[in-house]
């Protein structure tokens, strides 16, 4: 079935999302109330406190931010990486939403990402609303069926029904033995870097590598070879 769609035909891509502000303390007070709301959902019985807990606003939309959008397509043998990145957000969604009405508005265009159905498809939908930008067709899916949503999921095609699981990129890269940077950050560390360190170029490395690592996991699940190195364009 995966063999029958034509690689050049996939837009890969990855999102890096960070908390709307550095600490819990700078939201409105509006917000906090809002956030502590969600933080007792979160915190179960724990003893945790929504100021510890505003770590893991950058998952949600409500609370988040993008900083960072990698994509990635094969043209040919190889495979062009980019990124939209910045401390705009509405700005790199309006570059984004550019790009994916002036290139992929065409219906034989699939979107590819792990786990993209739960997090990175709607997270970009919710954050365009959000910003005032209307959504381009490849992502204004409401009211469809879940069959007629003709985006790939890495995460998805693992589970071969399984929807009770869930694995990581990371874990399925080092089963598959696809190669990943061993000195670079990972997930739990982007909210850092952006807030303390306060380089988002360091992010767009990081998010380009994921955007790499899903295509050539799609690549093994198609039992085919994976794009090499000297094939991997950076624009």
């Amino acid at each position: 079935m995966l063999e029958q769609i034509p690689l050049e035909r996939i837009l890969f891509l990855d999102i890096e999302t960070v908390s709307q502000h550095a600490v819990y303390e700078e939201l409105s007070e509006s917000m906090k109330k809002l956030w502590t709301k969600k933080a007792d959902m979160l915190k179960g019985n724990s003893e945790i406190t929504p100021e510890s807990l505003y770590q893991r606003a950058a998952i949600y939309a409500e609370f988040g931010k993008i900083v960072c959008i990698s994509i990635g397509v094969f043209i040919g043998k190889n495979f062009r990486v980019k990124s939209f990145y910045g401390d705009n957000e509405k700005i790199l969604l309006e570059e984004f939403r550019y790009l994916l009405i002036n290139k992929f508005d065409d219906p034989h265009w699939l979107l590819c990402a792990h786990n993209g159905k739960e997090f990175d498809f709607p997270y970009i939908s919710r954050r365009m609303l959000i910003n005032g930008i209307k959504l381009p067709k490849i992502l204004d899916i409401q009211g469809k069926k879940p069959w007629e949503i003709p985006h790939l999921d890495t995460m998805e095609l693992w589970k071969f029904g399984d929807y009770k699981n869930y694995t990581s990129l990371a874990l399925l890269t080092a089963i598959f033995n696809i190669p990943t940077p061993k000195d670079d950050i990972d997930g739990s560390q982007v909210g850092n870097v952006y807030w303390n360190e306060k380089d988002v170029e360091r992010i767009a490395t990081y998010c380009q590598k994921d955007v790499i690592a899903i295509a050539r996991l799609f690549q093994k699940y198609r039992g085919e070879k994976m794009v090499e190195e000297e094939n991997i364009i950076y624009k």
